[in-house]
């Protein structure tokens, strides 16, 4: 007998809504972090360069101590790490309120030292994370934990930057920080009040070194952990245009910072509205071939993109990009919890985020350098054209995650 599905069903388990509570409050408080420190150098310095060293600042510890959070993630307390980190982004958070207490600054040192603790944190905080909730789910409930946690990073996402605008232009930079600093602090006391889950087991004997190096072999070797990951790698590396949309906005649709505003926020919108969708039909038959199929339709919509010249066909085809795309992060993030054993996740989780957080950076520089040498309209056409021969290689190379049931 086939049991109805519940869209609802991780929700009931609260250990998993304090998770995600914890989740969103923290994405909202780093999105508006980010806003109000990126504003207030760019105002300090007027110089675009000095906006371009955030993201590097950030990117640099964050990729550099994914690999050993990773192993951390699976060697100690999961839920002990996402409190140290929470509690190290909630010290960074009051240097910023102490910052901005200030009547006149004339260094803006402390800002970049900010945005680079929250990089740390990050490299320690992102695989325990990924591997606690797989923790307090049972396997079945996967598919499901992965919709909501993705919908609500989604959301967290869009609201944060305008909530941090907002307030930044309402209230100022103090209490807008102070803002932050309660938000961080309040994530901090809800992973304290966790369950705590049990500590993978450790190999007697198993030096650093080799701990890193079986993680790493384990993802080589599994096919479809490889394949999925490599998919979403190579089409967010060619097919992202977020690089670009000022460009867009200001030369092929002629619209203002509010319009850009919009094109920005239409990805996330598209993203929030599948998950609705997948939280009551969740992709669970065939859903190595949904995967492909969403990731092609994601190119497609990149080159449709490209040849629009009416702002509301551009609107709706980057909010179709962002519905396929979430359809593929779900099915990705499912594999990845269903494929890896418990004692890996950690190191599973840290080469994941090296792999996705690389790609997004250098898909900018790759969006950049293409749009420098082939032009702003033929460089996301040719995105997501490779976007499309990525799927093709993809299905004749990866039989079983064309195959893939969930």
């Amino acid at each position: 007998m086939s049991k109805q599905h519940d869209p609802y069903s991780s929700l009931k388990i609260s250990a998993f809504r304090y998770f995600l509570a914890g989740k969103f409050l923290l994405t909202l408080a780093v999105q508006m972090q980010a806003v109000i420190a990126s504003w207030m150098i760019y105002a300090f310095t007027k110089d675009p360069l000095s906006l371009g060293l955030i993201g590097l600042t950030e990117a640099i510890p964050a990729l550099s101590l994914a690999l050993p959070g990773g192993l951390l993630a699976d060697r100690i307390s999961r839920k002990k790490i996402m409190v140290v980190t929470a509690f190290l982004m909630f010290c960074g958070a009051l240097v910023l309120v102490y910052y901005t207490h200030l009547d006149h600054p004339t260094f803006i040192w402390p800002l970049y030292a900010v945005i680079f603790m929250v990089g740390m944190a990050r490299g320690f905080h992102t695989p325990a994370q990924a591997a606690y909730w797989a923790q307090i789910l049972p396997r079945e409930q996967y598919v499901n934990g992965s919709v909501w946690n993705s919908s609500l990073w989604q959301i967290g996402a869009v609201t944060g930057p305008a909530l941090g605008g907002l307030c930044y232009a309402q209230i100022g930079p103090y209490y807008s920080s102070i803002i932050v600093a309660s938000f961080i602090l309040l994530v901090t006391l809800l992973y304290t009040a966790l369950q705590p889950t049990s500590v993978p087991p450790k190999i007697e004997g198993e030096s650093i070194a080799d701990s890193l190096k079986t993680g790493l072999r384990f993802f080589f070797r599994q096919p479809i952990l490889l394949s999925a990951v490599t998919l979403d790698l190579f089409a967010v590396l060619f097919g992202g245009a977020v690089a670009l949309l000022p460009a867009f906005a200001d030369q092929i649709l002629h619209t203002g910072p509010e319009g850009l505003g919009y094109l920005r926020s239409a990805p996330a919108l598209g993203a929030v509205m599948m998950a609705l969708v997948l939280a009551f039909r969740p992709p669970h038959k065939n859903a190595g071939r949904k995967m492909l199929i969403c990731v092609a339709g994601f190119g497609i919509c990149m080159i449709g993109f490209a040849l629009s010249t009416s702002f509301l066909l551009s609107f709706v085809l980057l909010m179709l990009s962002g519905m396929f795309d979430n359809v593929s992060v779900v099915i990705r993030s499912t594999i990845l919890q269903s494929f890896t054993p418990d004692e890996m996740r950690g190191r599973i989780a840290a080469v994941n985020s090296i792999f996705i957080g690389s790609s997004n950076e250098l898909g900018a520089f790759e969006s950049g350098v293409a749009a420098r040498l082939l032009g702003l309209t033929n460089s996301v056409i040719f995105g997501g054209a490779m976007t499309l021969v990525v799927v093709t290689i993809t299905n004749k190379m990866a039989p079983t995650l064309k195959k893939l049931d969930l």
